[in-house]
């Protein structure tokens, strides 16, 4: 029987999924300290985002054949050094499309229908006439500019359009004639986006290239009173440009579900402003979504352990070894 090892603590119903083919050696939740302190014996490791799998990981897991992550990230994971060790990684791509894709379009309309400050000011009564005083956006004829157009950009994309919104993307990995079959607008630029934008929303890994993407020039080149929303990856924005382009009433609001580093301190400029509407890294997790992440997961990690093809591989040079 293979030796499983996972981050978070399994839920009981993946239990019996996971029972039918490994041991479970231990969990990073038991030492949250040193989560890797029940890791040594693991076969293979069922990934989440709070811990780094790198060289100093790998030292500690001498058996380790699988790193297979509950998620489409996997900027937590040395891949190079994985690959290097003959370690397969696997992720889960398909896994959180439908709920971040949803979670996306929650924060755009909460921003736009600026829902957190007349929530506020209903319960306090600050407010006398909402008829005069509500500024909310009407979406509908608004452009929506993606920045990545893939799985989640999609769907983003098709809920956009069901609701009457114009679209428009960059993503030098998509023709014309693709992005046409979806009916949205192919851009030359990411500048191009964020002119066109009354929204902008990115849907990209973070690397080194896309690190910081989102900085006070590219802020200062979209629409004057426009939206940012991000559910991908917290350092793809410098939020010291994002505050900065906030207190200039450059943009109208944000909507985020991630920061660089999480969580973010509680004194965080950006979790304390009526135009910011903030959730904690959940936008791919609902109770769905989460089932069918953990699923994927094991299936990828019992399938490299038993010298099968799993569903999704992000080094497949390793199974040739």
């Amino acid at each position: 029987m293979f030796r499983l090892w996972t981050e978070r603590a399994i839920p009981a119903p993946m239990r019996e999924l996971l029972e039918q083919y490994a041991k479970h050696v231990g969990t990073g939740a038991d030492f949250p300290d040193d989560p890797a302190r029940t890791a040594g014996e693991a076969q293979g490791v069922i990934a989440s985002a709070r811990v780094q799998y790198n060289g100093v990981f790998f030292d500690r897991t001498p058996h380790l054949r699988v790193v297979s992550r509950t998620g489409v990230g996997i900027d937590n994971i040395d891949v190079s050094e994985a690959t290097r060790r003959g370690i397969a990684v696997c992720s889960t791509p398909d896994g959180p499309t439908i709920s971040t894709a949803e979670h996306t379009i929650t924060l755009m309309l909460c921003v736009a229908k600026q829902v957190k400050s007349i929530e506020r000011a209903l319960r306090e009564r600050s407010v006398k006439d909402f008829f005069t005083h509500y500024q909310g956006m009407e979406l509908a004829g608004q452009t929506l500019g993606l920045i990545g157009l893939g799985r989640i950009g999609r769907r983003v994309a098709r809920i956009a359009s069901a609701i009457g919104m114009e679209v428009t993307a960059y993503d030098p990995y998509v023709s014309v004639e693709e992005m046409g079959q979806m009916e949205v607008q192919k851009t030359d630029s990411i500048e191009d986006v964020l002119a066109a934008g009354d929204v902008v929303s990115i849907h990209l890994p973070l690397t080194s290239e896309t690190r910081h993407l989102m900085n006070a020039e590219r802020f200062a080149r979209m629409k004057q009173g426009s939206i940012f929303v991000n559910a991908a990856r917290g350092g793809l924005v410098d939020e010291t440009a994002l505050v900065a382009a906030l207190d200039a009433g450059k943009l109208a609001g944000a909507g985020l579900d991630v920061f660089d580093p999480e969580p973010p301190p509680q004194d965080h400029p950006l979790l304390h402003r009526d135009n910011v509407v903030a959730t904690p890294h959940i936008a791919g997790v609902t109770v769905t979504s989460r089932k069918r992440m953990w699923e994927m997961a094991i299936e990828n990690a019992i399938a490299v352990l038993e010298g099968r093809t799993p569903g999704h591989i992000v080094n497949p040079e390793v199974l040739a070894k």
